[in-house]
């Protein structure tokens, strides 16, 4: 290796150390990883699909589901799906690991947001998705966890909890503490793992636009489209129209 390209590799790796060294500084991390998280990707006609990313002990923590947070302990998978499962939902569950602990994964598709909360791992939220004037309002109240092993748990006091929304139009209004929009149109709430088995609640409020980002952009496209034809149309008439001018002059 020259010493041109072996400079170059170094200061590569100390930019690399750099960034992880503010990322860690920051508390985010390059990627965040939460020992809770939800996920709702909601459409405007009130049908969701709902993500739960989460480990085994807080699913028994905070949602008070008999399950066994002992890694080594087995998980079946059916049992999980059930859980999830109810009217009008439909529901795929997968176990995986992260640095040696049991994670559940489970996405629920629903055609009313409002139903979520009749399922067991959602009913500690109240929702409510409704037109109002010129936009669409989405309300979320996660409340008190419904824990019946807490004192069994053994936290290092750094997880966090997070819920995500990623929403299908133009955001007018949000409260999430980080003010900012993801991109993505993803919009996120955060909470320490402690706030959230202590009951303090997560308020969650956003206004919508009432058209779709995919409808706004079809219709641009469109507009596009249609503006690009008659302009061409327009450039036809224009020789045709010429030509036989010409062709009538004496």
């Amino acid at each position: 290796m020259s010493l041109g390209v072996a400079a170059r590799v170094r200061a590569l790796v100390l930019v690399l150390v750099a960034l992880c060294g503010v990322a860690g500084c920051s508390g985010r991390g390059v990627f965040r990883q939460y020992e809770y998280e939800e996920e709702l990707y909601l459409a405007l006609d009130g049908s969701v699909i709902a993500n739960v990313n989460a480990s085994v002990a807080s699913l028994a923590a905070l949602r008070g589901i008999a399950l066994n947070p002992d890694p080594r302990a087995r998980i079946d998978r059916e049992e999980v799906r059930a859980l999830f499962e109810g009217p009008g939902v439909r529901t795929t569950v997968s176990l995986g690991r992260r640095d040696l602990r049991r994670f559940v994964h489970a996405s629920v598709r629903a055609d009313s947001i409002e139903s979520l909360s009749k399922l067991e791992p959602f009913a500690w939220s109240s929702y409510r998705f409704e037109r109002s004037g010129d936009v669409f309002r989405f309300r979320q109240m996660v409340g008190a966890p419904s824990a019946v092993q807490r004192e069994a748990m053994e936290w290092t006091g750094n997880e966090v909890v997070a819920f995500r929304l990623h929403l299908p139009s133009e955001i007018v209004f949000h409260n999430a503490p980080s003010g900012r929009v993801e991109r993505g149109n993803i919009l996120e709430w955060e909470q320490p793992l402690s706030d959230r088995l202590a009951g303090r609640p997560v308020d969650i409020q956003v206004d919508l636009e009432p058209e779709s980002i995919l409808q706004t952009t079809l219709i641009l496209f469109g507009s596009t489209v249609v503006a690009a034809l008659a302009t061409l149309l327009l450039a036809v008439w224009w020789i045709a129209r010429r030509g036989r001018s010409n062709e009538t002059r004496p």
